[in-house]
């Protein structure tokens, strides 16, 4: 009785937005995964390419403290991208889940 009740609560459960508008949060989703994903892994590698992204000041008299700076500038980018990767993750479940409730309910009449 409780998989009838379970089953039951999620047929009249409505979803929020329409197939079209899921369909486009998980391919945004996916795509925001992808590339904040790959974007950490170049941060933490401390590629030369994203240098521009690093906040710096604008002159250093010491080495070792713009190696400092460099190397805490990546490691933070990294830990954001891979924090905002995260968020697009939560976003892909509930686009996912809206989803399978219009198609679900498109097909239950």
């Amino acid at each position: 009785t409780k998989l009838i009740l379970l089953d039951s609560l999620l047929q009249e459960k409505m979803p929020l937005c329409g197939p079209k508008l899921s369909l486009c949060g998980v391919v945004l989703s996916i795509w925001g995964i992808i590339q904040l994903s790959l974007m950490g892994v170049f941060f933490y590698i401390n590629s030369v390419a994203l240098i521009e992204d690093i906040p710096l000041d604008e002159e250093y008299t010491d080495m070792s403290k713009l190696r400092g700076d460099m190397d805490k500038g990546y490691q933070q980018n990294a830990l954001n991208c891979w924090i905002a990767a995260l968020l697009y993750l939560v976003t892909l479940c509930v686009s996912a889940q809206q989803f399978w409730m219009n198609n679900r309910s498109t097909y239950s009449v």
